[in-house]
């Protein structure tokens, strides 16, 4: 998990200050909003110290990603050609193409955050996002995590979600937002909500 810090970001020019330290963990890019939404959550703080954002993105697993693949190519009803075999597809490419979006999202999220004035770090993690997260929160002494992911309903009714994971492992306040929803969608149940501390 290196992290590689911008020369021409705030954290450069106030490294030595403390800082209230947020690590984020995305499924997929933040869109403005919930860059806007994120940094709303502590705009309205009393805080003695300026608010850093830790952002990690999870690399898709292509093993995975192939084999989901096969599997609804496998459960169609009409195919008009048969799945490709494991032998014809090459995991290493596939594995590649995964780090690039990921990488992808990663800038466009960052972008988003430096937009509006937000100090932000991040960077792409391979690990089980999970661990991910709780590596991060200690490394940097985070005083909360926000996770930001899809709605995921199944999982979260079995309490399997990364969420419900955080908040057993870590001893900071959890928060999940669903991403490209406002607060005020997610509070008012218009949308798929907010999953609080």
């Amino acid at each position: 998990m290196d992290e590689m810090p911008d020369p021409t970001s705030p954290a450069s020019s106030s490294a030595n200050e403390p800082k209230y330290d947020v690590v984020l963990l995305a499924e997929q890019a933040l869109s403005e909003v919930d860059a806007r939404e994120v940094v709303s959550l502590h705009e309205e703080l009393d805080l003695d110290q300026e608010v850093r954002y830790h952002l990690l993105i999870p690399v898709e697993d292509a093993a995975a990603r192939v084999e989901a693949t096969l599997g609804s190519l496998a459960a169609g009803e009409v195919m008009l050609a048969p799945p490709p075999a494991m032998a014809d597809i090459d995991i290493k490419k596939v594995r590649e193409e995964c780090e690039a979006e990921s990488q992808d999202a990663l800038d466009a999220s960052i972008a988003a955050l430096r937009s509006i004035g937000a100090e932000v770090v991040g960077n792409i993690v391979h690990e089980a996002p999970v661990d991910a997260l709780a590596a991060k929160v200690t490394e940097v002494d985070g005083r909360e995590a926000i996770i930001l992911t899809r709605a995921h309903l199944v999982a979260e009714f079995f309490h399997m979600d990364w969420t419900s994971r955080a908040r057993r492992k870590l001893g900071v306040p959890v928060l999940h937002l669903i991403e490209h929803e406002t607060l005020e969608e997610q509070s008012a149940g218009g949308g798929e909500g907010v999953s609080g501390f």
